[in-house]
Order: C-alpha cells, then sequence, then structure tokens
C-alpha cells in the first residue's frame, strides 16, 4: 500500500509493526463519517476556489456512491489492507476517480480529520445513550407505579432502618439515571464544535469559510478557535466515557440492590426466567446472572476511564500518536454501556415483588422506632429524650422477643405514658409509610406524584 505519508520514506515498515501501526480494525466504525466530513471538505474546497465545481460534484457523487456500496457490504472496510479509515476513503476515490481524488486532501490534516470524524460519531451515539437510558427510567417508572403502596425494608448500613416504598426505591434511580442523562447532554453540548480546517496543527492555508462548513456539518457550537486545542483535544471522549463509567456505578448499584433482595434470604423479588440462569450442577438454583453481569462490566468501564486519562495526562500540544488509543477505549465503553442498559430494562421490565414478604419484612426489625421518638416529639418530648427513651423500649422488646407494637399494653403505657390512644396502629407500617408526606418522601401518595411527574418529564424528553 502506497501511505498518505510516504513521501519522504524509501524503506518500507517492519511487518509486525506496520500491523501494530494499524487502526483500520477499530476506526472503520468512523466511515460514515469520514464520508460525510470528506463530502464537506470538498465542497469547502470549491467554496474557496481550490477546487472546479465540476470536481466538487464528481468528488462529492464518488463519495456518496462508496457510501451506498458500504451499507450493501459493510465488510468490504474490514477486509481492506489499509492504514487506516482514511486511507481506505482516498485509495478507493483513486480507484473510481483517478487524479482527482488527490485533490480532496488540499489543506486538509488526518489530525483534524479525526478529530472531526470522531465528534460527529460521539454525538450519534451520545444521543443512542440518551434514548437508552430513557426507556430504562420509563421502565422504572412503571414499577413506581405498580409498586407504589407496597412496603419495603430501607437499609442504612445493610441495616434494616425505616420503612420505604418499593415505588421509592424505584424512583431513586430515575433520578440517578437523570443526572446521568443531564451529564450526556452538557458533554454532548461542549463538543459540538467543528475541528475541520484547523490542518495538523496551524490551520488550514486555503481561505476556507470554516462557519459554513461547521454549519453544513451540524455543529451548532460553530468551528473550533483554536487549531492547537482543536486537533489535541480529546475532552470529549473523557467526558463521554466518564459519563459512561458513572452511569454503569449506577447500574452496579441497583444491580446490587436487587440481588441481595432476591438472595433466598430475603426473597423480597423474583427474577424472571428471561434474565436469569441455573446451574451446571445444582438443578434448584437460579442465578440472577443479569445484574452480576452488569455489576462485573461496571469495573470494565470505570477501566477505560482511568486508562484513557492517563494515555491523555502527559501529552504535549497538538496530535500525538497516542490518540489512537482514544477509539478502543471510546467504542467499547459506550458498546458496553449500552449493553447493559439495554438488559437492566429488560430486568426491571420484568421484575416482580414478593408483596407478602415485603410487607412482614417491612414490619419487622424496629423500624417503627423512629416514629415513637416523632410521637413523643408531638407530645412535648425533646428529641433527644425521645431518642434515648425509644431505645431503652427497644432494648426491653428485644429482651421480651417482640416488636415495639407487640409489647403489651401496659408496659407500653409505662414507657409512653403521653402517648394516648390507638399505639399500635400508629406504628403499623401503613401509618409509618403515610407520615413521610413531604416532597420526596416515600408516602405512597408523594410516590404516585413523583412518578407521574417523572413520566412527565420523560415524554418531554427532560433531564436535570
Amino acid at each position: 500500500m502506497t501511505k498518505l505519508w510516504g513521501g519522504r520514506f524509501e524503506g518500507g515498515l517492519d511487518p509486525f509493526f506496520e500491523r501494530f501501526n494499524r487502526s483500520l480494525p477499530f476506526d472503520r466504525r468512523l466511515i460514515e463519517e469520514d464520508i460525510t466530513g470528506s463530502i464537506a471538505w470538498a465542497r469547502a474546497l470549491g467554496s474557496a476556489g481550490v477546487l472546479e465545481q465540476g470536481e466538487v460534484d464528481q468528488l462529492a457523487a464518488a463519495l456518496d456512491l462508496l457510501r451506498e456500496e458500504l451499507s450493501n457490504d459493510p465488510a468490504r472496510v474490514a477486509r481492506a489492507p489499509d492504514e487506516d479509515v482514511h486511507s481506505f476513503v482516498e485509495r478507493e476515490l483513486l480507484q473510481s476517480l483517478g487524479v482527482l481524488a488527490r485533490k480532496l486532501h488540499t489543506g486538509r490534516s488526518r489530525n483534524d480529520q479525526v478529530a472531526t470524524d470522531l465528534k460527529l460519531w460521539l454525538k450519534k451515539h451520545a444521543d443512542e445513550l440518551d434514548l437508552r437510558l430513557t426507556a430504562l427510567q420509563a421502565a422504572l417508572v412503571d414499577v413506581a407505579e405498580r409498586w407504589a403502596d407496597l412496603p419495603l425494608p430501607g437499609y442504612t448500613h445493610l441495616q434494616r432502618a425505616q420503612p420505604i416504598t418499593a415505588g421509592h426505591h424505584a424512583l431513586a434511580y430515575v433520578e440517578m439515571l437523570d443526572r446521568d442523562r443531564g451529564r450526556l447532554h452538557d458533554a454532548r453540548t461542549r463538543m459540538d464544535t467543528c475541528p475541520l480546517g484547523s490542518g495538523a496543527l496551524a490551520g488550514t492555508a486555503f481561505p476556507i469559510d470554516r462557519e459554513a462548513l461547521a454549519e453544513g456539518l451540524g455543529f451548532r457550537g460553530g468551528p473550533t478557535r483554536n487549531s492547537l486545542d482543536a486537533v489535541g483535544d480529546r475532552d470529549h471522549v473523557a467526558e463521554l466515557v466518564f459519563a459512561c463509567a458513572l452511569t454503569m456505578v449506577h447500574l452496579s448499584r441497583l444491580a446490587e440492590d436487587w440481588i441481595f433482595l432476591g438472595t433466598f434470604e430475603a426473597r423480597l423479588v423474583r427474577f424472571s426466567d428471561a434474565v436469569a440462569t441455573g446451574s451446571s450442577l445444582m438443578p434448584q438454583k437460579k442465578n440472577p446472572d443479569a445484574l452480576e453481569l452488569i455489576r462485573g462490566k461496571c469495573g470494565r468501564v470505570a477501566g477505560h476511564l482511568s486508562g484513557f486519562l492517563m494515555t491523555l495526562k502527559g501529552l504535549p500540544l497538538a496530535y500525538d500518536k497516542d490518540f489512537q488509543e482514544d477509539k478502543e477505549a471510546l467504542f467499547d465503553a459506550l458498546d458496553t454501556t449500552i449493553a447493559c442498559v439495554r438488559v437492566a430494562t429488560t430486568v426491571v421490565a420484568t421484575i416482580e415483588y414478593d408483596g407478602e414478604r415485603c410487607r412482614a419484612a417491612a414490619s419487622e426489625g424496629y423500624l417503627n422506632a423512629t416514629d415513637v421518638a416523632d410521637l413523643l416529639v408531638r407530645a412535648g418530648v425533646p428529641f433527644r429524650d425521645a431518642h434515648e427513651r425509644v431505645g431503652a423500649a427497644v432494648r426491653e422488646a428485644l429482651a421480651a422477643g417482640v416488636e415495639l407494637h407487640q409489647l403489651e399494653e401496659a408496659t407500653l403505657k409505662r414507657l409512653f405514658p403521653e402517648l394516648s390512644g390507638a399505639l399500635r396502629e400508629e406504628l403499623g407500617v401503613d401509618r409509618v409509610l403515610a407520615r413521610r408526606d413531604v416532597l420526596g418522601g416515600t408516602a405512597p401518595r408523594r410516590v404516585r406524584a413523583a412518578a407521574a411527574i417523572a413520566r412527565a418529564r420523560i415524554e418531554r424528553k427532560e433531564h436535570q
């Protein structure tokens, strides 16, 4: 193969290094964007008077034909011997147009070319991830609406703490994913500037209208403002991989919650056969493999972020071959995250709660102790005194082997003389939940309202 950079060289590359140096096996994913950018560049050269209009038309037609051919035979790129996606496109044009193809690269470098291709690709795939996250949020809202009233033990330090509802728990993850979508949007907005026309590092020597070029390629932020920064900038890659990594952390937390709730010891949720597998030895097993894989793949995506930041940290301006490492990390991070979001959506859409066990679990373990203290405060007892008295009452209930609300009536009156009336009813799980009737609280009325608001936001495509 004739190299795009071969004019200065007489000797050939070491065969192993040539394979080591090639990026076509992974950067071929940018083929659509490379063709789009090349058509835009041909037109910009025409507007600048560098190419005749007839030449522009021939180049654009040949590139459109190549796009069509590749859509019919995508493996054609994979079979090619070229160094990278840019070399592939130029060689294909040489075969169809001859010497005219050699004019297309005028005033352009692979440095600003790949920077542009990558931003175009990222914008499209960030939008795809956002759509997947929206679908997962919608599935969680379905869960919240269906189980808005179902009591569920809430945990701190993995110890039972206070009752919540299953709907409230699902909506917590809707909020996390909303922030993930906001980060995607922010990153997409920042990357929405066009590097094309920056050349290798110093800008192009031809009178290219970069404003028109950016507009034609759909960059809302216009052209980049500094050619050195434009070809050396990979902040957008780091931001997208970070957004993926934090999304994966949130998915991993959801996975861990439900893996725990689905254990035989808890048995509060059941997983569909569609997202669980069995054991090759133990016939009784039903393993939450979907959630475990999501939890495991979190480390993979976080590793890509850490590795890529280390690649960036010592690079001088402007372009360095180290940047070739950005694509494999980016592509795998996005592929893995999108796949995990899809699997998580199936898990959420098919989850089942054991209502009877959930209600029983939310009624055990002294989860209503805080409510006794709150009732004492309403009766005029300072909270710190109330806290100490309820703690002593819990010790007494533990010694008797009963819950607080199961203590003898006489014992309750002795411990809490300020509380008259139906104390046992006040300490029932439904009353405990109903008292959390504040914005963001777990009262079923608030959960249903929050679910409705979340659904409306999703339908309006809003995010934090």
